[in-house]
């Protein structure tokens, strides 16, 4: 009986390519790589169970931007959030247009 391989998210290459859009000279080693990774995906776990709070709170079936940037406001910090929602805009907007 084959094992199935549970598929874990990985955004390697997007850190690796952010890494060198700040910091062309900087390298980054495979368990800081492994940190970041994990830190990505803690923090999309948390805007993914926090939309589906604020979607059933208001009786709405489907999570919307709308939900999406309440729960980034709501979980990431300060000037962190306002970055976020920023840069999710800019990302939506490019993307329906």
């Amino acid at each position: 009986m084959k094992k199935s391989k549970k598929n874990i998210e990985t955004y390697k290459i997007y850190i690796f390519k952010v890494l060198k859009q700040v910091h062309p000279d900087i390298g980054i080693s495979g368990k800081a790589m492994g940190i970041m990774n994990s830190f990505i995906n803690d923090i999309f776990e948390k805007l993914a169970q926090e939309s589906s709070r604020l979607a059933r709170y208001n009786k709405k079936p489907t999570i919307t931007s709308r939900e999406i940037q309440t729960a980034v406001r709501l979980v990431l910090p300060g000037e962190l959030s306002k970055h976020a929602v920023s840069e999710g805009t800019k990302a939506v907007t490019k993307f329906t247009s």
